[in-house]
């Protein structure tokens, strides 16, 4: 090979690394530009009383505007509802989740499997808000009102899809070897699944249930028709409860508390990077 064309690959080598980490830089810089704006509006509003007190009411915001004082109160019921919803659906969702991601990967050829898989990539690309409405229908109507558990129904739902995907594709990558041991030793299907392929597949399945968490605890549409919001904290599940999301977005349409925007927003973001690093962590103390 001559050393003209040696050159030009070499030239074409750089130019190709050149353009990539450009376009790179064009797809994050949106994305620090957010996270900056939200850090620099929301981190002073940052304080004990932001995480223990419920929402203040307009007048109050807007006599503390008039005052030129922080506007008192916080986002507690906000968190509150959240943790309740999100705990519910958790606990059903998981298991459920898992359950049939493992049916699925242990019996992919049969006619059934296929067509919950089917059904579970349309549940996937279902917009929130239908899967709201549909909620409202099945639960908000027959309990005749909004409730903290008709929110869970909603957020299970839609987390369901991800837990299932994770589930399934991370027990189809495990080697076939270690079912064939276990199965070898003595040990029923059952038992080997519980004991040895779902233990190894631990790090897939956390990860996908912590991408469900993070689809699901910034959804507003969904909590709007099931949990409608409140403007204290509670703690009942058969009673309207609030909610972050719902929070901003009443935030937003009254101009006395937009500025707390920023900082349920900052809470948002800061909740979920905190879940990930967690489960990056257990992840990799699990495969040690």
């Amino acid at each position: 090979m001559s050393t003209l064309k040696i050159k030009n690959r070499l030239y074409r080598d750089k130019l190709m690394l050149w353009i990539v980490c450009i376009l790179a830089a064009l797809s994050v810089g949106p994305l620090l530009a957010i996270l900056g704006e939200v850090l620099l509006r929301g981190y002073d509003q940052l304080s004990w009383s932001f995480f223990t007190e419920p929402t203040p009411t307009a007048y109050k915001a807007m006599k503390a505007i008039e005052a030129g004082e922080r506007i008192p109160g916080g986002i507690a019921n906000g968190i509150v509802g959240t943790m309740i919803m999100l705990g519910m659906a958790i606990v059903i969702a998981v298991p459920a989740g898992i359950l049939c991601g493992t049916f699925l990967a242990e019996h992919s050829n049969s006619r059934f499997a296929q067509i919950v898989s089917y059904l579970t990539d349309l549940l996937q690309g279902t917009p929130s808000v239908i899967i709201g409405i549909i909620t409202y229908i099945w639960v908000v109507v027959p309990m005749k009102g909004y409730s903290a558990f008709a929110g869970s129904v909603a957020l299970c739902i839609m987390m369901l899809p991800l837990i299932i995907r994770s589930t399934e594709e991370t027990l189809k990558i495990i080697p076939a070897s270690l079912k064939e041991a276990g199965l070898a030793l003595g040990g029923n299907k059952a038992r080997v699944m519980l004991k040895v392929q779902l233990p190894a597949a631990f790090g897939g399945i956390f990860t996908g249930i912590l991408l469900a968490i993070s689809r699901v605890i910034g959804e507003t549409a969904p909590l709007m028709f099931t949990a409608l919001g409140c403007s204290h904290i509670r703690f009942s599940v058969d009673k309207p409860i609030s909610a972050v999301p719902l929070l901003i977005w009443e935030f937003f349409n009254d101009p006395n508390l937009q500025e707390l925007i920023w900082g349920a927003s900052l809470f948002l973001l800061l909740f979920v990077l905190t879940l990930n690093l967690i489960a990056k962590y257990l992840a990799k103390k699990w495969n040690q």
